[in-house]
Protein backbone atom coordinates (compact mmCIF):
# COMPACT_ATOMS: atom_id res chain seq x y z
CA UNK A 1 0.00 0.00 0.00
CA UNK A 2 0.69 3.58 -0.71
CA UNK A 3 2.24 5.63 2.21
CA UNK A 4 -0.38 8.10 4.24
CA UNK A 5 1.98 10.84 2.74
CA UNK A 6 4.89 11.55 0.81
CA UNK A 7 7.83 14.54 0.89
CA UNK A 8 9.47 16.16 -1.39
CA UNK A 9 13.03 16.34 -2.21
CA UNK A 10 15.13 19.98 -1.50
CA UNK A 11 18.99 19.17 -2.24
CA UNK A 12 18.98 15.90 -0.91
CA UNK A 13 16.93 16.02 2.00
CA UNK A 14 13.18 14.77 2.86
CA UNK A 15 10.91 17.38 3.28
CA UNK A 16 7.62 17.10 4.73
CA UNK A 17 6.53 20.83 4.00
CA UNK A 18 2.78 20.12 3.62
CA UNK A 19 0.53 17.72 2.45
CA UNK A 20 -1.44 19.94 -0.27
CA UNK A 21 -1.00 18.01 -3.46
CA UNK A 22 -3.67 14.91 -3.57
CA UNK A 23 -3.31 11.86 -5.63
CA UNK A 24 -5.71 10.14 -6.64
CA UNK A 25 -6.64 5.58 -7.30
CA UNK A 26 -7.21 6.50 -10.90
CA UNK A 27 -9.80 3.40 -10.87
CA UNK A 28 -11.88 3.94 -7.88
CA UNK A 29 -11.22 7.80 -8.05
CA UNK A 30 -10.05 8.25 -3.99
CA UNK A 31 -7.71 10.10 -2.97
CA UNK A 32 -4.63 7.44 -2.18
CA UNK A 33 -1.85 9.15 -0.78
CA UNK A 34 -1.05 13.32 -0.06
CA UNK A 35 2.08 14.69 -1.34
CA UNK A 36 4.03 17.83 -0.48
CA UNK A 37 3.70 20.36 -3.03
CA UNK A 38 6.79 22.88 -3.48
CA UNK A 39 6.66 26.68 -4.76
CA UNK A 40 8.61 29.31 -6.24
CA UNK A 41 10.78 29.52 -3.40
CA UNK A 42 11.57 25.92 -3.06
CA UNK A 43 12.17 25.78 -6.57
CA UNK A 44 14.77 28.75 -5.82
CA UNK A 45 16.31 26.89 -3.64
CA UNK A 46 16.80 23.79 -5.48
CA UNK A 47 18.24 25.83 -8.50
CA UNK A 48 20.57 27.18 -5.88
CA UNK A 49 22.03 23.83 -4.37
CA UNK A 50 22.37 22.04 -8.24
CA UNK A 51 24.48 25.03 -8.96
CA UNK A 52 26.41 24.84 -6.21
CA UNK A 53 26.39 21.38 -6.52
CA UNK A 54 28.06 21.17 -9.80
CA UNK A 55 31.93 21.19 -9.16
CA UNK A 56 31.29 18.61 -6.45
CA UNK A 57 28.94 16.31 -8.79
CA UNK A 58 31.53 16.91 -11.93
CA UNK A 59 35.10 15.67 -9.50
CA UNK A 60 32.81 12.32 -9.01
CA UNK A 61 34.78 9.28 -10.29
CA UNK A 62 33.18 6.60 -12.77
CA UNK A 63 33.24 4.52 -9.83
CA UNK A 64 31.63 6.65 -7.75
CA UNK A 65 29.09 7.73 -10.20
CA UNK A 66 28.85 3.72 -10.80
CA UNK A 67 28.23 2.69 -7.32
CA UNK A 68 25.18 5.16 -6.68
CA UNK A 69 23.50 3.63 -9.89
CA UNK A 70 24.16 0.22 -8.69
CA UNK A 71 22.69 0.93 -5.05
CA UNK A 72 19.64 2.36 -7.50
CA UNK A 73 19.20 -0.78 -8.98
CA UNK A 74 19.43 -2.85 -5.93
CA UNK A 75 16.96 -0.85 -4.02
CA UNK A 76 14.91 -1.16 -6.76
CA UNK A 77 14.86 -4.95 -7.03
CA UNK A 78 14.46 -4.92 -3.13
CA UNK A 79 10.98 -2.39 -3.45
CA UNK A 80 9.91 -4.37 -6.62
CA UNK A 81 6.22 -4.70 -5.43
CA UNK A 82 6.03 -1.89 -3.77
CA UNK A 83 6.87 0.16 -6.78
CA UNK A 84 4.53 -1.87 -9.22
CA UNK A 85 1.69 -1.79 -6.96
CA UNK A 86 2.88 2.52 -6.43
CA UNK A 87 1.75 2.60 -10.54
CA UNK A 88 -1.02 0.47 -10.20
CA UNK A 89 -2.68 3.00 -7.92
CA UNK A 90 -1.20 6.37 -9.02
CA UNK A 91 -1.33 5.54 -12.57
CA UNK A 92 -4.38 3.54 -12.82
CA UNK A 93 -1.40 1.15 -14.99
CA UNK A 94 -2.48 -2.86 -15.25
CA UNK A 95 -0.75 -4.70 -12.56
CA UNK A 96 1.50 -6.67 -15.30
CA UNK A 97 2.56 -3.26 -17.54
CA UNK A 98 3.35 -2.04 -13.93
CA UNK A 99 5.53 -5.36 -12.79
CA UNK A 100 7.31 -4.44 -16.41
CA UNK A 101 7.92 -0.40 -16.11
CA UNK A 102 9.27 -1.69 -12.79
CA UNK A 103 11.72 -4.22 -14.66
CA UNK A 104 12.79 -1.30 -17.30
CA UNK A 105 13.34 1.29 -14.33
CA UNK A 106 16.37 -1.37 -13.02
CA UNK A 107 17.11 -1.84 -16.33
CA UNK A 108 17.57 1.86 -17.20
CA UNK A 109 19.69 2.57 -14.20
CA UNK A 110 21.68 -0.76 -14.51
CA UNK A 111 22.63 0.25 -18.13
CA UNK A 112 23.47 3.74 -16.87
CA UNK A 113 25.83 2.35 -14.05
CA UNK A 114 27.43 0.42 -16.86
CA UNK A 115 27.83 3.49 -19.52
CA UNK A 116 29.93 5.33 -16.26
CA UNK A 117 33.05 2.56 -17.70
CA UNK A 118 32.78 3.88 -21.24
CA UNK A 119 35.19 5.83 -23.19
CA UNK A 120 34.39 9.88 -23.25
CA UNK A 121 36.77 11.68 -25.49
CA UNK A 122 39.49 10.62 -27.94
CA UNK A 123 42.74 11.49 -29.98
CA UNK A 124 42.96 13.80 -32.67
CA UNK A 125 45.51 13.93 -35.16
CA UNK A 126 46.04 17.68 -36.25
CA UNK A 127 48.63 17.81 -38.33
CA UNK A 128 46.85 17.49 -41.16
CA UNK A 129 49.11 20.65 -42.75
CA UNK A 130 52.41 21.56 -42.46
CA UNK A 131 50.72 25.03 -39.89
CA UNK A 132 49.58 22.34 -37.95
CA UNK A 133 53.18 19.68 -37.75
CA UNK A 134 53.74 20.88 -34.35
CA UNK A 135 50.15 19.69 -32.94
CA UNK A 136 48.62 16.98 -31.79
CA UNK A 137 45.18 16.83 -29.68
CA UNK A 138 42.49 15.25 -28.04
CA UNK A 139 39.10 15.83 -26.27
CA UNK A 140 37.17 14.56 -23.68
CA UNK A 141 33.52 14.85 -22.27
CA UNK A 142 32.75 17.36 -19.07
CA UNK A 143 29.13 17.46 -17.43
CA UNK A 144 26.58 20.25 -18.91
CA UNK A 145 26.26 21.48 -15.18
CA UNK A 146 22.56 21.74 -13.53
CA UNK A 147 19.98 20.23 -15.63
CA UNK A 148 16.20 20.63 -15.11
CA UNK A 149 13.96 17.32 -15.76
CA UNK A 150 9.89 17.30 -16.63
CA UNK A 151 8.42 14.02 -16.50
CA UNK A 152 5.14 12.81 -17.50
CA UNK A 153 2.21 11.12 -16.09
CA UNK A 154 2.45 7.70 -18.66
CA UNK A 155 5.55 6.09 -17.53
CA UNK A 156 6.08 7.46 -13.83
CA UNK A 157 8.75 5.73 -13.06
CA UNK A 158 11.02 4.99 -16.43
CA UNK A 159 10.61 7.62 -18.01
CA UNK A 160 11.58 9.92 -14.52
CA UNK A 161 14.82 7.41 -14.63
CA UNK A 162 15.60 8.11 -18.23
CA UNK A 163 16.66 11.40 -17.32
CA UNK A 164 18.08 10.86 -13.59
CA UNK A 165 19.99 7.70 -14.53
CA UNK A 166 21.89 9.59 -17.44
CA UNK A 167 22.72 12.84 -15.41
CA UNK A 168 23.67 10.86 -12.62
CA UNK A 169 26.12 9.20 -14.79
CA UNK A 170 27.31 12.40 -16.75
CA UNK A 171 28.05 14.21 -13.12
CA UNK A 172 25.37 16.54 -13.77
CA UNK A 173 23.21 17.73 -10.59
CA UNK A 174 19.43 18.21 -11.57
CA UNK A 175 15.95 19.32 -10.76
CA UNK A 176 13.12 16.63 -11.41
CA UNK A 177 9.29 18.14 -11.55
CA UNK A 178 7.64 14.60 -12.02
CA UNK A 179 3.96 15.01 -13.22
CA UNK A 180 1.25 15.95 -10.18
CA UNK A 181 -0.92 13.01 -11.28
CA UNK A 182 1.84 10.89 -10.81
CA UNK A 183 4.45 12.07 -8.89
CA UNK A 184 5.30 9.51 -6.57
CA UNK A 185 7.16 6.96 -8.03
CA UNK A 186 9.52 10.08 -8.63
CA UNK A 187 9.73 10.43 -4.97
CA UNK A 188 10.52 7.16 -4.55
CA UNK A 189 13.78 7.38 -6.72
CA UNK A 190 14.12 10.65 -4.47
CA UNK A 191 13.97 8.18 -1.62
CA UNK A 192 16.67 5.71 -2.59
CA UNK A 193 18.71 8.29 -3.96
CA UNK A 194 19.08 9.89 -0.63
CA UNK A 195 20.30 6.67 0.66
CA UNK A 196 23.71 7.48 -1.39
CA UNK A 197 26.84 9.65 -0.83
CA UNK A 198 25.58 12.05 -3.59
CA UNK A 199 27.42 15.50 -3.12
CA UNK A 200 24.93 17.97 -1.39
CA UNK A 201 22.49 19.49 -3.75
CA UNK A 202 23.24 16.96 -6.15
CA UNK A 203 19.48 16.40 -6.43
CA UNK A 204 15.75 17.79 -5.75
CA UNK A 205 12.64 16.08 -7.23
CA UNK A 206 9.99 19.07 -6.72
CA UNK A 207 6.25 18.15 -7.06
CA UNK A 208 4.74 21.92 -8.44
CA UNK A 209 2.55 23.62 -10.18
CA UNK A 210 3.29 24.65 -13.33
CA UNK A 211 3.09 27.85 -12.64
CA UNK A 212 5.39 27.69 -10.01
CA UNK A 213 7.75 26.08 -12.02
CA UNK A 214 8.43 28.77 -14.55
CA UNK A 215 12.03 28.79 -13.72
CA UNK A 216 12.88 25.13 -14.37
CA UNK A 217 12.32 26.67 -18.27
CA UNK A 218 13.60 30.03 -17.67
CA UNK A 219 16.36 30.22 -15.04
CA UNK A 220 19.67 30.88 -16.61
CA UNK A 221 21.80 29.03 -14.01
CA UNK A 222 20.00 25.22 -15.84
CA UNK A 223 22.00 24.47 -18.55
CA UNK A 224 19.77 21.66 -20.13
CA UNK A 225 15.95 21.25 -20.11
CA UNK A 226 15.03 18.03 -20.61
CA UNK A 227 11.13 17.61 -21.33
CA UNK A 228 8.43 14.42 -21.91
CA UNK A 229 4.64 15.65 -23.10
CA UNK A 230 2.48 17.18 -25.35
CA UNK A 231 4.02 18.57 -28.30
CA UNK A 232 2.03 21.97 -27.21
CA UNK A 233 3.41 22.05 -24.14
CA UNK A 234 6.94 21.25 -25.26
CA UNK A 235 7.07 23.59 -28.30
CA UNK A 236 5.92 26.62 -25.95
CA UNK A 237 8.79 25.81 -23.09
CA UNK A 238 11.08 25.58 -25.55
CA UNK A 239 10.37 29.24 -27.10
CA UNK A 240 11.16 30.19 -23.12
CA UNK A 241 14.53 28.51 -22.46
CA UNK A 242 16.75 30.59 -23.26
CA UNK A 243 20.24 29.53 -23.66
CA UNK A 244 20.15 26.68 -22.50
CA UNK A 245 20.24 23.00 -24.65
CA UNK A 246 16.63 21.65 -24.96
CA UNK A 247 15.58 18.08 -25.07
CA UNK A 248 12.26 17.13 -25.88
CA UNK A 249 10.28 13.70 -26.32
CA UNK A 250 6.32 15.26 -27.52
CA UNK A 251 4.79 11.79 -28.73
CA UNK A 252 2.93 11.47 -31.94
CA UNK A 253 0.26 8.93 -33.64
CA UNK A 254 2.42 6.08 -34.48
CA UNK A 255 1.71 3.96 -37.93
CA UNK A 256 2.05 0.15 -38.41
CA UNK A 257 2.15 -1.22 -41.77
CA UNK A 258 1.31 -5.05 -42.68
CA UNK A 259 2.44 -6.34 -46.06
CA UNK A 260 1.35 -9.28 -47.84
CA UNK A 261 4.59 -10.80 -47.54
CA UNK A 262 4.00 -10.78 -43.60
CA UNK A 263 2.45 -14.74 -43.68
CA UNK A 264 1.76 -14.78 -39.90
CA UNK A 265 -1.11 -12.88 -39.25
CA UNK A 266 -1.61 -14.21 -36.14
CA UNK A 267 1.28 -13.19 -34.47
CA UNK A 268 0.98 -9.59 -36.90
CA UNK A 269 -2.21 -9.43 -33.89
CA UNK A 270 -1.26 -10.40 -30.99
CA UNK A 271 1.89 -7.72 -31.15
CA UNK A 272 -1.26 -5.25 -32.12
CA UNK A 273 -2.98 -6.02 -29.59
CA UNK A 274 0.46 -5.16 -27.17
CA UNK A 275 1.42 -2.06 -29.92
CA UNK A 276 -2.23 -0.64 -29.71
CA UNK A 277 -3.61 -1.16 -26.01
CA UNK A 278 -0.83 -2.25 -23.39
CA UNK A 279 -0.83 0.42 -20.76
CA UNK A 280 -4.35 1.12 -21.72
CA UNK A 281 -2.96 3.22 -24.71
CA UNK A 282 -1.20 5.71 -23.47
CA UNK A 283 1.82 5.69 -25.07
CA UNK A 284 3.76 8.29 -27.22
CA UNK A 285 4.84 5.14 -29.91
CA UNK A 286 1.23 3.39 -29.21
CA UNK A 287 -0.01 1.63 -32.95
CA UNK A 288 -2.46 4.71 -33.94
CA UNK A 289 -3.27 4.02 -37.60
CA UNK A 290 -2.66 0.46 -39.03
CA UNK A 291 -2.22 -0.06 -42.82
CA UNK A 292 -2.74 -3.52 -44.04
CA UNK A 293 -2.44 -5.15 -47.49
CA UNK A 294 -5.77 -5.21 -49.48
CA UNK A 295 -4.62 -8.86 -49.88
CA UNK A 296 -5.04 -9.60 -46.27
CA UNK A 297 -6.92 -6.86 -44.80
CA UNK A 298 -10.25 -8.53 -43.85
CA UNK A 299 -8.67 -11.66 -43.04
CA UNK A 300 -5.87 -9.84 -41.02
CA UNK A 301 -8.69 -7.20 -39.37
CA UNK A 302 -11.65 -9.90 -38.86
CA UNK A 303 -8.81 -11.76 -36.25
CA UNK A 304 -7.85 -8.43 -34.84
CA UNK A 305 -11.55 -7.33 -33.74
CA UNK A 306 -12.10 -10.89 -32.26
CA UNK A 307 -8.52 -10.53 -30.42
CA UNK A 308 -9.72 -6.97 -29.15
CA UNK A 309 -13.17 -8.06 -27.69
CA UNK A 310 -11.18 -10.54 -25.58
CA UNK A 311 -9.40 -7.82 -23.94
CA UNK A 312 -10.59 -7.86 -20.19
CA UNK A 313 -11.70 -3.92 -19.05
CA UNK A 314 -11.26 -3.30 -15.54
CA UNK A 315 -9.35 -2.96 -12.02
CA UNK A 316 -5.62 -2.12 -13.08
CA UNK A 317 -4.91 -4.52 -9.83
CA UNK A 318 -6.67 -7.73 -11.55
CA UNK A 319 -3.87 -9.69 -13.74
CA UNK A 320 -6.76 -10.38 -15.78
CA UNK A 321 -7.27 -6.76 -17.13
CA UNK A 322 -5.78 -5.94 -20.37
CA UNK A 323 -6.94 -2.15 -20.02
CA UNK A 324 -7.38 -0.04 -17.01
CA UNK A 325 -8.54 3.45 -16.36
CA UNK A 326 -7.37 6.50 -18.75
CA UNK A 327 -5.43 8.66 -16.21
CA UNK A 328 -8.25 10.92 -15.67
CA UNK A 329 -11.85 11.11 -16.85
CA UNK A 330 -11.79 14.03 -19.39
CA UNK A 331 -9.01 12.29 -21.03
CA UNK A 332 -11.55 9.60 -21.69
CA UNK A 333 -14.06 12.17 -22.27
CA UNK A 334 -11.55 13.90 -24.80
CA UNK A 335 -10.56 10.23 -26.46
CA UNK A 336 -14.10 9.66 -27.05
CA UNK A 337 -15.34 11.99 -28.23
CA UNK A 338 -12.81 11.71 -31.34
CA UNK A 339 -14.16 8.99 -31.52
CA UNK A 340 -17.89 10.15 -32.23
CA UNK A 341 -16.67 12.28 -34.43
CA UNK A 342 -15.21 9.65 -36.74
CA UNK A 343 -18.19 7.77 -36.59
CA UNK A 344 -20.12 10.95 -37.81
CA UNK A 345 -17.34 12.00 -40.20
CA UNK A 346 -18.63 8.19 -41.81
CA UNK A 347 -16.11 6.23 -39.92
CA UNK A 348 -16.74 2.61 -39.05
CA UNK A 349 -16.92 1.35 -35.23
CA UNK A 350 -15.61 -2.09 -35.48
CA UNK A 351 -15.37 -2.48 -32.01
CA UNK A 352 -15.48 -0.90 -28.46
CA UNK A 353 -16.15 2.49 -28.11
CA UNK A 354 -18.31 2.81 -24.69
CA UNK A 355 -17.36 5.16 -21.97
CA UNK A 356 -17.79 4.49 -18.20
CA UNK A 357 -16.15 7.62 -16.48
CA UNK A 358 -12.10 7.20 -17.02
CA UNK A 359 -12.84 3.57 -18.83
CA UNK A 360 -12.80 3.49 -22.48
CA UNK A 361 -13.21 0.53 -24.02
CA UNK A 362 -10.53 -0.98 -26.79
CA UNK A 363 -11.50 0.45 -29.99
CA UNK A 364 -10.93 -0.27 -33.47
CA UNK A 365 -12.21 1.69 -36.59
CA UNK A 366 -11.98 1.72 -40.16
CA UNK A 367 -12.90 4.28 -43.26
CA UNK A 368 -12.20 6.97 -40.93
CA UNK A 369 -11.58 10.41 -43.00
CA UNK A 370 -8.13 11.53 -42.98
CA UNK A 371 -8.72 15.18 -41.08
CA UNK A 372 -10.43 13.49 -38.79
CA UNK A 373 -8.48 13.91 -35.35
CA UNK A 374 -8.18 10.34 -34.30
CA UNK A 375 -6.18 9.67 -37.32
CA UNK A 376 -4.17 13.72 -37.42
CA UNK A 377 -3.69 14.04 -33.64
CA UNK A 378 -2.38 12.03 -30.97
CA UNK A 379 -4.94 9.56 -29.39
CA UNK A 380 -3.24 8.84 -26.05
CA UNK A 381 -5.33 6.23 -25.34
CA UNK A 382 -7.07 2.63 -26.42
CA UNK A 383 -8.04 3.41 -30.02
CA UNK A 384 -6.64 2.68 -33.34
CA UNK A 385 -7.82 3.16 -36.79
CA UNK A 386 -7.39 -0.06 -39.58
CA UNK A 387 -7.48 1.12 -43.44
CA UNK A 388 -5.94 -0.51 -46.45
CA UNK A 389 -3.40 -0.15 -49.17
CA UNK A 390 -2.23 -1.46 -52.50
CA UNK A 391 1.11 -0.21 -53.24
CA UNK A 392 4.13 0.28 -50.82
CA UNK A 393 5.36 3.06 -51.85
CA UNK A 394 1.76 4.78 -50.97
CA UNK A 395 1.57 2.86 -47.74
CA UNK A 396 5.25 4.77 -46.42
CA UNK A 397 3.50 7.96 -47.68
CA UNK A 398 0.58 7.69 -45.89
CA UNK A 399 2.83 7.21 -42.71
CA UNK A 400 4.46 9.95 -43.49
CA UNK A 401 1.41 12.28 -43.70
CA UNK A 402 1.84 12.97 -39.89
CA UNK A 403 3.25 16.09 -38.35
CA UNK A 404 4.74 13.66 -35.84
CA UNK A 405 7.78 11.39 -36.50
CA UNK A 406 8.47 9.38 -33.65
CA UNK A 407 8.50 5.58 -34.50
CA UNK A 408 6.89 3.54 -37.28
CA UNK A 409 6.67 -0.91 -37.75
CA UNK A 410 6.80 -2.57 -40.80
CA UNK A 411 5.58 -6.61 -41.02
CA UNK A 412 7.54 -7.36 -44.04
CA UNK A 413 9.61 -10.36 -44.95
CA UNK A 414 10.79 -7.97 -47.86
CA UNK A 415 15.03 -7.19 -47.38
CA UNK A 416 14.57 -4.44 -49.88
CA UNK A 417 11.02 -2.72 -48.56
CA UNK A 418 12.91 -2.85 -44.82
CA UNK A 419 15.92 -0.87 -46.39
CA UNK A 420 13.52 1.40 -48.32
CA UNK A 421 11.34 2.05 -45.19
CA UNK A 422 14.51 2.86 -42.97
CA UNK A 423 15.24 5.36 -45.80
CA UNK A 424 12.15 6.42 -46.69
CA UNK A 425 9.95 6.95 -43.60
CA UNK A 426 10.57 11.02 -41.68
CA UNK A 427 10.61 9.08 -37.83
CA UNK A 428 13.43 8.58 -35.25
CA UNK A 429 13.18 4.52 -35.17
CA UNK A 430 11.79 1.83 -37.89
CA UNK A 431 11.06 -1.59 -36.10
CA UNK A 432 10.69 -4.45 -38.65
CA UNK A 433 8.60 -7.21 -37.93
CA UNK A 434 6.96 -5.75 -34.90
CA UNK A 435 5.04 -2.75 -33.64
CA UNK A 436 6.63 1.37 -32.85
CA UNK A 437 5.94 0.52 -29.34
CA UNK A 438 8.45 -1.85 -29.14
CA UNK A 439 11.84 0.15 -27.23
CA UNK A 440 14.90 -1.44 -25.05
CA UNK A 441 16.25 1.47 -22.80
CA UNK A 442 20.20 1.80 -24.06
CA UNK A 443 18.64 2.56 -27.91
CA UNK A 444 18.53 5.92 -29.13
CA UNK A 445 14.73 6.73 -29.20
CA UNK A 446 13.58 10.44 -30.27
CA UNK A 447 11.74 11.92 -32.88
CA UNK A 448 11.49 14.43 -35.70
CA UNK A 449 8.89 16.71 -36.73
CA UNK A 450 6.67 17.70 -33.60
CA UNK A 451 8.07 14.32 -32.39
CA UNK A 452 10.49 16.54 -30.65
CA UNK A 453 14.26 17.38 -30.62
CA UNK A 454 17.45 14.90 -29.18
CA UNK A 455 17.80 11.39 -28.17
CA UNK A 456 16.83 9.40 -24.71
CA UNK A 457 18.53 6.14 -24.45
CA UNK A 458 21.31 6.10 -21.69
CA UNK A 459 24.72 6.64 -24.03
CA UNK A 460 22.70 9.50 -26.04
CA UNK A 461 21.29 10.91 -22.89
CA UNK A 462 25.24 11.30 -21.44
CA UNK A 463 26.17 13.40 -24.36
CA UNK A 464 23.35 15.56 -24.27
CA UNK A 465 24.24 16.21 -20.86
CA UNK A 466 27.67 16.88 -21.56
CA UNK A 467 29.90 19.29 -23.31
CA UNK A 468 33.33 18.40 -25.33
CA UNK A 469 36.46 19.72 -23.90
CA UNK A 470 39.33 20.20 -26.62
CA UNK A 471 43.02 20.21 -25.40
CA UNK A 472 45.40 20.96 -28.68
CA UNK A 473 48.95 20.64 -27.10
CA UNK A 474 52.23 22.45 -29.33
CA UNK A 475 55.47 20.78 -29.33
CA UNK A 476 58.00 23.73 -30.32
Amino acid sequence: MLKDQYPYYLANKAVQANTDLDVTDKYNGGVATRVALADETTLDQAIAAAEAATPAMAALKPYQRREVLEHCVSRFRDRFDELAESLCIEAGKPINDAEGEVTRLIETFRVAAAETEHDIGAVIPLANAARAAAYQGMYKRVPIGPCAFISPFNFPLNLAAHKVAPAIAAGCPFVLKPASRTPVGALIIGETLAETDLPDGAFSILPMTRDAADALVEDHRLKLLSFTGSDTVGWALKARAGKKKVVMELGGNAACIVDETWDDLEDAVQRMLIGAFYQSGQSCIGVQRILIHSSVYESFRDRFVEATKSLKVGDPKDRDTFIGPMISEGEAKRLHDWIQEAQAGGGTLLCGGDRDGAMLQATLMENVGGDQKLVTEEAFGPAAVLSSFEDFDEALASVNNSRFGLQAGIFTRDLYRMQQAWDTLEVGGVIIGDVPSWRTDQMPYGGVKDSGLGREGLRFAIEDMSEIRLLAIRTP
